[in-house]
Order: structure tokens, then C-alpha cells, then sequence
């Protein structure tokens, strides 16, 4: 059995724990909701505030080349492009990631169709994240394909001779499940068609070799694991193969001038920039982007500690413990782990469900929990095959082994307590 002398010895060692000084932590609480929205980096106030006063407020336009303004996506995405084995000039950091994967989706979709026009299918997950399905039904409908639905273990045999595009992805939102991205890639192309991953679940916290896996399309969010703030802009990769082609000359159909290859000779015509600058397309937040630059300073430090390898490492440490606290502590409460116990099928958050007959049981267990200062997610299910989540996610750079003990432990005392019957952790928020 394990103890919390044990967990704290485990800090002690922990190669990473200097890490954790980058972030402001609040007081009695255990964060465990870094892949929906990381901790503030300590740097970003200072920087938040140079970018306001000085560079905006006193250099003004000027800033735009006195500070590098105009330059920050590709200098951002030469850093993303670290974390997720992909060279630095195929990565630029932009827009949303709804945003880009409807940009590379779109290209994805016209390749396959320039090649072979009866490739009118797009190919993912059932339970992938909405937004993704949302896009690709918008895009269906302009391209005139069909969206096809399947479960993991149908992806590779739905992989037919209609299909354009394979959409998935990396780390699954509801269970942390981790797709073999190498071998979807490869039967994708076995098949003839193009894979676009999204990288939202798993950049930052889960070694990526996009290059290494031949992929073709990768978007990712900069606010989850890369700690840029609420809404920070998020990043797109493009395979050279693509992003160099001249037969398609417009590669994604968002072509605004921030993407035109000489965007103040203000061209009435529009020739998209070479490489992947052809992916931008308007202004871009530059408040935000600057603050995303503190989240990736925080993986400069690290990896003088061993980079993701060491990141990695850590990860498996924290889930495997609060895997076997839990199951441990909490046993007889009625709760299921639905994430992968294989490393090598595990992203960086463990998932459970739980099997109560109260309506809403899941949901309030978590706002107990909340209330307690241990802050993990909840993830509603659809009342047929997926069932309510409880989603605990776990950042190597700031979260420590005691974190895990307490978060267990408050998780047993609720549930044992019966404290989550409380009328107040039943009222819905907005954002659950």
C-alpha cells in the first residue's frame, strides 16, 4: 500500500520538480484540469504587462518591428515545433484550433480529390472531440463528401478506396486513450488517403514525431499543456510535401493577407507566401501570442532536465500512482477507470466513470471535489455508450506526487462521506 511519505519521497527525486517554481499555484489546491486550461506561467504578468505598456503602449505601431510582433507566429511555431518532431519552419502558430483544422482539412480534402475525385469520404472517431466533427460536417457539405463515424477498433478496416481523409485525434478528450499515430498513418496511406491528427490532448505532455509517423496535417491548442493563457492561439503543421506544392495554388481557402507571400505590397491578387506562412491568414492577437511564448519558455527549462523524455517519464509516474491510489482508496464506490492501463495506449489524464443510479452523480462528485480545492473536469455522456466522465488530467511540469495522494484521498473522503449529495453540486455551470 502506498503512503503519503512515500508520495513526498517521490518528489524529492522527482528530476523535474524545479519546473513547478514557473507557475503560480493557488493556495490548497491541486490542479488537475491542465488539458482544458494550464496554470499561469509566474512570467506571464511581467510579460502581459511589457506587452501593453511598452510595446503597444509607448512604441505603438512601431512595435510591429521594433518588438518582432510581425514575425511572432513562425518564431512561436519554430518552438511548438520541438514538442511535436516536426521542423521548425513547417510550424506557425495561429488563430483556433477550429480555425486551422478547417484550413487543413480543407487542403487535405482538395490533395486527395486533385489525385482521385471519387475520394469523397472523411474517416473518425466517433467519440473525437466535437468541434473536429463539427468542422469536418461544414466542410462535407461544401466539398460534397460524408463524414463516416467508426469506433477505434473500426478505423483501419473503414480505410477504403473513397476515402480522402483520415481525421483523428492523438489522445482521446473523454478517456485519455492514445492512438499508435505510426501505424494509422501508414494504413492510411496504404489506402491512399491523407491523416489529419489533432494534437490538442497530447502537445506538451506526450512525446509527438509527426515527422517520424510520415503524417501529413497536425493541428494542436495552446492553452491546454503549452500553458499559453484562456484562448491562446493555437498552432498548425504541414508536411513540406504539401505546403510546397504549386499545382494547388490555393492550398486552404482561407487566404487573407497575413498568408500572401508579400502582404505589404498590398496586392489586389492574391499569391499565397511559400511554405507554411501560406496558412496565416489575418492579424493575429499578439497579446495572446506573447504570453503563449511564457508556456514555452517553461519547456526550454526542461529540457535541460531531460525534455520530453523526462516529461514522459513523469507522466506515466503520476497516472500509474493515481491509478493505483484510487483503486486502492476508493474501492466499493462505484467508480470505473476507462483509461488505457498500457502506457503505450495512455495519453496524460486517467478517466473513470461512475456507476451510480443518481442522475447526475458523476457531475456532482466532481463539483465536490472543486469545492475542496482538487479541480478535475466532468465530461457529460450521452445517456447510450458513453457514460458520465470524471477527468483528471495530469501536467508533468507543475504537478507533484503529494498532489496525487491528497487528490486521491479527497476523492475517497467524498464519496465515502456522501458529501457530493449536497444540493449545491448539483446546479449546472455553464462550463462543466
Amino acid at each position: 500500500m502506498t503512503h503519503l511519505n512515500d508520495c513526498r519521497a517521490l518528489d524529492t527525486t522527482d528530476p523535474l520538480r524545479s519546473l513547478r517554481a514557473h507557475f503560480h499555484i493557488p493556495p490548497s489546491t491541486v490542479y488537475l484540469d491542465g488539458n482544458s486550461l494550464g496554470l499561469m506561467p509566474i512570467a506571464a504578468t511581467a510579460r502581459a504587462a511589457q506587452v501593453v505598456q511598452q510595446e503597444w503602449g509607448e512604441s505603438l505601431i512601431r512595435s510591429w518591428n521594433a518588438a518582432g510582433w510581425f514575425d511572432l507566429p513562425q518564431r512561436l511555431g519554430a518552438r511548438i515545433a520541438a514538442l511535436i518532431g516536426a521542423a521548425p519552419e513547417e510550424v506557425v502558430a495561429a488563430d483556433t484550433t477550429s480555425v486551422n483544422l478547417f484550413k487543413v482539412l480543407s487542403a487535405a480534402i482538395r490533395i486527395a480529390q486533385h489525385a482521385d475525385p471519387k475520394r469523397r469520404v472523411i474517416v473518425s472517431e466517433r467519440s473525437n472531440f466535437p468541434t473536429d466533427l463539427y468542422i469536418a460536417q461544414g466542410l462535407c457539405q461544401t466539398h460534397g463528401c460524408r463524414l463516416e463515424l467508426v469506433e477505434a477498433a473500426g478505423i483501419v478496416p473503414s480505410l477504403g478506396p473513397e476515402v480522402a481523409v483520415l481525421m483523428l485525434t492523438h489522445v482521446n478528450y473523454r478517456t485519455g486513450a492514445m492512438h499508435d499515430m505510426a501505424g494509422l498513418t501508414a494504413a492510411a496511406h496504404a489506402s491512399g488517403a491523407l491523416v489529419v491528427w489533432d494534437l490538442a490532448h497530447s502537445a506538451g505532455a506526450v512525446p509527438v514525431d509527426l515527422r517520424g509517423a510520415d503524417a501529413d496535417f497536425a493541428v494542436g491548442c495552446g492553452y491546454k499543456y503549452l500553458n499559453g493563457g484562456p484562448g491562446a492561439p493555437a498552432f498548425l503543421w504541414v508536411h513540406q510535401r504539401h505546403s510546397g506544392r504549386t499545382d494547388l495554388p490555393f492550398m486552404q481557402p482561407l487566404s487573407g493577407w497575413w498568408g500572401h507571400a508579400a502582404p505589404f505590397a498590398f496586392d489586389s491578387t492574391y499569391h499565397p507566401a511559400p511554405g507554411i506562412a501560406q496558412f496565416l491568414c489575418g492579424t493575429q492577437p499578439i497579446v495572446s501570442m506573447s504570453l503563449l511564448e511564457c508556456g514555452l519558455d517553461v519547456f526550454t527549462a526542461a529540457q535541460a532536465l531531460g525534455g520530453m523524455a523526462a516529461i514522459r517519464r513523469k507522466s506515466l509516474a503520476l497516472t500509474d500512482l493515481f491509478i493505483a491510489l484510487v483503486q486502492e482508496r476508493c474501492a466499493g464506490h462505484g467508480l470505473a477507470l476507462v483509461t488505457p492501463l498500457a502506457h503505450a495506449q495512455r495519453g496524460s489524464q486517467v478517466s473513470w466513470t461512475l456507476e451510480r443510479a443518481e442522475i447526475g452523480a458523476a457531475y456532482a462528485v466532481m463539483q465536490a471535489l472543486i469545492a475542496r480545492g482538487v479541480i478535475g473536469d466532468f465530461r457529460a455522456g450521452d445517456g447510450l455508450a458513453q457514460p458520465d466522465i470524471l477527468r483528471f488530467g495530469f501536467t508533468p511540469l507543475y504537478m507533484g506526487f503529494e498532489d496525487v495522494w491528497h487528490a486521491a484521498e479527497q476523492l475517497r473522503d467524498v464519496l465515502a462521506s456522501g458529501a457530493w449529495r449536497a444540493p449545491q453540486f448539483r446546479n449546472k455551470n455553464a462550463v462543466t
